[in-house]
């Protein structure tokens, strides 16, 4: 190709964009980027009946949390707009009365109930479904009639009854379907509007789109924008059409695998950073050992021969994965950041607001090779911001440590912490060590017993940091508590 690469995104505003869409897009983005061409974002919004409140909003605020900034567009302009559909009718209204003129296309006055009584025929004859043309060939007496009854007709493409419509996709290669299978479909509805076939083809001949980048689904579409294409006597632009995201089944990611919306991930703690990595990697790579990279890099070496053909498997415990690399490789600020709206909603309601940013990044280092999203930091870091603990009496007993050695250890520890001046990790340690050496206790089941005492649970990040983040007062009074109810335990 000579011309410049322009490439387009055209989702409709039926919903939050699915991660499949948001990928397609991600690819256009990136081919966009790595070749120096045009990143434009089309509203496809003709189909008024399944317009969602908010979908819009939510498909630029999904690109715009990646980082897709688009060239040309809402918001931004462009010298192609207007970049609404549901603005640019007079084209697409243009093109199919030129296809009639020409003969390419004709005007079809079916209702809707005899294409259904149509379809279901077909179906119990089991033959192909489809329009049969039965408006095709009426004669202009048979329309005026029709056009005089009051039918708002529909306009269909004539497709050629033989031969092949033929072209180069540049992932599956030449691809060939027989023109016999293709019925007369719809171009422009009996409302004015275009279906997806005309309107993306006017688009992107009046856009000057070089590259159609679409997942398979939309491979059978292709003949008919093709002779469309031919028709109205449009340059074609060159089309990649790339494998499906699957789930764990190998079906179409859907809802039932779980999310879905690009926006909800984000709302479950992954980063932009992350999914970016992530979405680009289900479908391509850069060889078969690379998996973190940086946003610069995949531009860099992005290349469309090195994207697969196979249906590409959406791995959730990867996602997990990458997130956890991506968390560890953030500052303790930047990571305390973004930790603090997900604490905030997370937390339980007792604990007092707004949580003190400080605090927080004491706690992230403590934490932070635990999560693998910012969503789970609540669970994790909870017992630092909760005043009173539920102490499981069972909790601090094993094959080892009785009750009795238990409690002895709790007394212990808070009559000598308690004269600490310093609460420091050197300071807890020393002091501790030296304690169970003076109760005749391996000093693991001493930290063990004040660990369950301090946070209520046997697994915590490293004992003497989390003591020291808790500081002292609010250690001894969890130590009390746990005196306490050692020994109303013991005693009943």
């Amino acid at each position: 190709m000579t011309e410049p690469v322009r490439v387009r995104f055209a989702p409709s505003p039926t919903g939050k964009p699915h991660v499949g869409n948001i990928r397609t897009a991600m690819y256009d983005w990136i081919f966009a980027r790595h070749t120096g061409g045009k990143f434009i974002l089309r509203i496809e919004d003709t189909d008024v009946a399944r317009k969602k409140e908010g979908a819009l909003e939510a498909i630029m605020e999904s690109l715009k949390w990646l980082g897709l900034d688009w060239d040309e567009g809402p918001e931004v302009g462009g010298d192609y707009g207007p970049y609404f559909q549901s603005q640019r009718l007079e084209l697409y209204q243009k093109a199919a009365k030129k296809l009639v003129e020409k003969g390419n296309a004709y005007y079809c006055y079916c209702s809707p109930e005899r294409l259904e009584a149509l379809r279901k025929e077909q179906e119990a004859r089991k033959l192909q479904t489809g329009y049969d043309r039965f408006c095709r060939n009426l004669s202009p007496q048979e329309r005026a009639a029709k056009e005089a009854a009051g039918i708002k007709p529909v306009v269909r493409f004539k497709v050629p009854e033989q031969g092949q419509t033929r072209f180069h996709d540049l992932i599956y290669g030449d691809v060939v379907f027989e023109n016999s299978i293709i019925d007369d479909f719809v171009m422009l509805k009996s409302d004015g509007y275009p279906t997806y076939h005309l309107a993306s083809v006017v688009d992107d001949h009046t856009m000057k789109i070089s590259h159609v980048i679409r997942d398979e689904g939309w491979l059978s579409s292709a003949p008919r924008h093709l002779l469309m294409y031919k028709a109205l006597g449009y340059e074609p632009p060159l089309y990649v059409h790339h494998p499906v995201i699957v789930g764990a089944d190998r079906a179409k990611l859907s809802k039932r695998h779980g999310a879905v919306a690009l926006l909800d991930f984000r709302d479950m703690g992954y980063l932009p950073e992350t999914m970016f990595n992530f979405l680009t990697l289900i479908g391509w790579s850069l060889d078969d050992k690379t998996e973190i990279m940086t946003r610069q890099q995949i531009v860099e070496n992005f290349s469309i021969e090195r994207m697969g053909k196979t249906g590409a498997f959406f791995n959730m415990e990867k996602l997990d994965w990458m997130n956890g690399v991506y968390i560890r490789g953030l500052t303790i600020d930047d990571l305390s950041e973004k930790l603090l709206p997900f604490l905030d909603k997370y937390l339980p309601p007792e604990v007092k607001r707004p949580l003190d940013v400080n605090y927080v990044r004491q706690i992230v280092p403590l934490i932070r090779e635990r999560i693998n999203t910012l969503k789970d930091a609540a669970a994790y870091a909870e017992f630092f911001f909760v005043d009173k603990l539920e102490h499981d009496a069972s909790k601090f007993t094993d094959k080892k440590t009785n009750a009795e050695t238990a409690l002895t250890a709790l007394k212990s520890a808070e009559e000598i912490l308690s004269s600490l001046d310093s609460f420091d990790c050197d300071q807890l340690e020393n002091t501790l060590r030296r304690l169970a050496e003076k109760l005749g206790v391996k000093a693991g089941q001493l930290f063990n017993v004040l660990r369950v005492a301090t946070t209520a649970r046997d697994a915590t990040p490293p004992l003497f940091e989390t003591m020291a983040v808790l500081g002292k007062e609010r250690c001894m009074k969890r130590i009390k508590a746990a005196i306490s109810r050692l020994g109303n335990n013991r005693d009943s």
